[in-house]
């Protein structure tokens, strides 16, 4: 089951009236299925629900669902279609809380429509795929621009660790931190990923190890718990995760497991590295401590795969995140460059710098 890099996530097919076509997440690595999506209902059921999955493919879906919700708005009422437009956003807004991609995708959207306050409604619905299309067409070059900038950070024979998956499944199609490794791979160095399984849902596994196969790459898969002694017996040169929001001072949100392979790295004299694309930051947030984080249901660690691994009535806390401390982290690789160190003022020169 090989396919074609670079592996695109998500995509709209058609026009006003068209749908999104994405890949269904929860039947990997077992077989490669595209789902139709063709509601907002759907659209909000797939992201709740980790079909499509990674901060940067969700603001995606979600700016291509808000398309798809106002399909039935009907074309002579201007105003009633902006209310239902206003709904729609709030409805999928709703959907998970943590990664700040979608809220920012649909900040976008939402500056589109208020800033043609005389258009009829084919002009909104073509403002707004136009929008979202370019929402997923700039993530796709910003990707590739962050594996170009942190390619150099893989030499030849070194161990690289990630945990969860920040591949082209969770982007539109290139990926943050694996789009360092697949850089460094077509520049022609041999070196070898290890992929931490990522429970309770395995995205390591499942998704990561999957991905970096097709793209030809060595790769290990290993529980979290190695993570530590992989470290001690000196088969790791550098962590690179990805994020799904990012403070104004650099505290970094991620896969939960993410701040115990930040302390290893510290512990064991390790680089740690997180990719990430500028619409991951959030400056409003001043620090990790501000950052909402999901909590998902207790049968994801109960039952994750179907039989139970835990007794049935065991209590779980399943947060879907945690936080890594700036002052854990080498340095962030973004579009635009590595930001390092990683503090407020560095983080605020890169992202002002590169909007004036």
């Amino acid at each position: 089951m090989k396919c074609d890099r670079p592996l695109k996530t998500i995509e709209w097919i058609g026009g006003v009236d068209g749908c999104v076509r994405m890949i269904d997440q929860t039947r990997l690595p077992g077989e490669l299925v595209h789902v139709e999506i063709r509601d907002v209902e759907a659209m909000c059921e797939a992201i709740k629900t980790m079909r499509v999955r990674g901060a940067p493919a969700i603001g995606i879906a979600a700016a291509m669902g808000a398309v798809i919700g106002v399909q039935t708005a009907r074309d002579s009422d201007a105003a009633a279609f902006r209310e239902r437009f206003a709904d729609v956003c709030d409805y999928l807004a709703a959907s998970r809380p943590t990664a700040v991609n979608l809220f920012w995708a649909l900040d976008r959207l939402r500056r589109v429509v208020d800033s043609l306050p005389g258009a009829d409604v084919p002009a909104l619905r073509r403002a707004l795929l136009d929008e979202a299309k370019g929402i997923r067409d700039e993530d796709a070059a910003m990707c590739r621009a962050i594996g170009q900038a942190g390619a150099a950070l893989i030499t030849t024979g070194a161990g690289v660790l990630t945990h969860c998956n920040a591949g082209g499944l969770a982007t539109a199609e290139y990926g943050t931190a694996l789009a360092v490794c697949y850089a460094a791979h077509d520049a022609g160095r041999e070196f070898r990923v290890y992929a931490g399984e990522t429970r309770p849902l395995l995205q390591g596994s499942r998704l990561t190890a999957w991905e970096l196969d097709q793209g030809g790459i060595d790769v290990t898969v290993i529980c979290d718990s190695m993570a530590g002694v992989l470290m001690k017996q000196g088969k790791v040169d550098l962590v690179i995760t990805g994020a799904d929001r990012i403070a104004a001072n650099g505290d970094v949100a991620n896969k939960i497991g993410t701040y115990s392979v930040a302390v290893l790295a510290r512990a064991h004299r390790i680089p740690f590295y997180v990719a990430a694309p500028s619409s991951t930051f959030d400056l409003s947030t001043p620090d990790g401590s501000c950052i909402p984080i999901e909590e998902r249901a207790p049968d994801e660690i109960r039952r994750g795969f179907g039989p139970l691994t835990a007794p049935v009535d065991a209590k779980c806390y399943c947060p879907a995140f945690d936080v890594t401390p700036a002052d854990l982290i080498r340095g962030i690789i973004t579009e635009n460059g590595i930001i390092t160190p990683v503090c407020a003022d560095a983080i605020a020169a890169m992202l002002i710098d590169d909007s004036a």
